[in-house]
């Protein structure tokens, strides 16, 4: 008996050796913007399925959450789509983190109604207003006697500070605005709503079909009175500026990016990744400004 537990008292000590002996596998971390996790996961799914020993973790929580996650160093990626505040690279450069920014896909950012409102287009004013509450009834905007029912974001979200600093002109939302955890729950909202209006990132608008959602109504937006209206679907329409709610998507990390993260980011900027970029919906950073800043960060 005695041999038997010393037996076993050397291999479980051997085990144990083993096991403190190889080097446990590095799992990438990535949280942030829930305009993007969707995709993220996709990225992060296709990745590792080509790429032996990869280990991915994808979550959400808005882009705010990413942030707060980089300058706290509890992740290694923050997915965010919008830029850092001042305040945040402040925070970031105190605790020794030191942020690079990578564009990994374009998003026109959509704005949308229940597909019984006869509006087909607005200005970026008008949709300012809508969520300043400034325009209360659709009768304002056109034939359609009907309440606006207002649906976007929590303030953690990106697509919640992006559309209060460039279609609100950084005025406060109308406090009557359904505060939605995700781009999904608007589309719902959406869908249910007659005098609904939401905004939502591109890649949300269509269906397992590829087509958009039936229900809603993808608006044109103009940047003047009687101007030109554009979709933001229509890619041309956002690389030149003319869809006026366009915006890069990003991923930073601390420094110079590591070599697993770099190679996983590096991917998702060649054509492989880009080629899901656009399958899901969303638009390629193309070989424009987007391509060259990325390739200046990687230094």
């Amino acid at each position: 008996m005695k041999k038997i537990i010393v037996i076993t008292a050397l291999s479980l000590a051997l085990l144990g050796s083993l096991l403190l002996a190889t080097p446990a596998r590095k799992m990438i971390q990535i949280k942030g913007s829930d305009t993007m996790v969707n995709l993220v996961q996709i990225l992060a799914e296709e990745y590792m399925g080509k790429t032996s020993g990869a280990a991915i973790a994808v979550l959400g929580g808005g882009s705010g959450t990413g942030i707060t996650g980089l300058i706290n160093q509890t992740c290694d990626i923050a997915d965010h789509s919008r830029e850092w505040k001042p305040k945040e690279i402040d925070q970031a450069w105190e605790k020794g983190v030191t942020p690079k920014f990578f564009v990994v896909a374009v998003d026109g950012l959509s704005i949308i109604v229940n597909d019984k409102n006869p509006i087909e287009q607005l200005t970026i004013a008008q949709v300012g207003a809508l969520y300043r509450g400034d325009i209360k009834n659709w009768k304002a905007l056109g034939d359609y006697q009907k309440p606006v029912s207002l649906y976007g974001r929590q303030s953690n979200s990106g697509t919640y500070v992006f559309m209060q600093e460039f279609v609100l002109g950084n005025k406060n939302y109308s406090a009557d605005m359904k505060e939605m955890n995700g781009n999904a729950q608007i589309i719902e909202g959406v869908l249910q709503d007659e005098g609904a209006v939401g905004y939502v990132g591109v890649g949300y608008l269509y269906d397992e079909k590829n087509q958009i959602r039936k229900g809603i109504k993808v608006l044109r937006i103009s940047k003047e009175p009687n101007g030109t209206g554009y979709l933001p679907t229509d890619k041309t329409a956002v690389d030149s500026g003319a869809y006026p709610i366009s915006r890069p998507l990003f991923m930073a990390t601390n420094g110079k990016p590591k070599a697993d993260v770099a190679q996983f980011l590096t991917w998702i900027v060649g054509p492989e990744g880009q080629a899901i970029v656009e399958r899901e919906g969303f638009f390629t950073i193309g070989e424009g400004k987007y391509k060259a800043a990325n390739d200046k960060s990687f230094k």
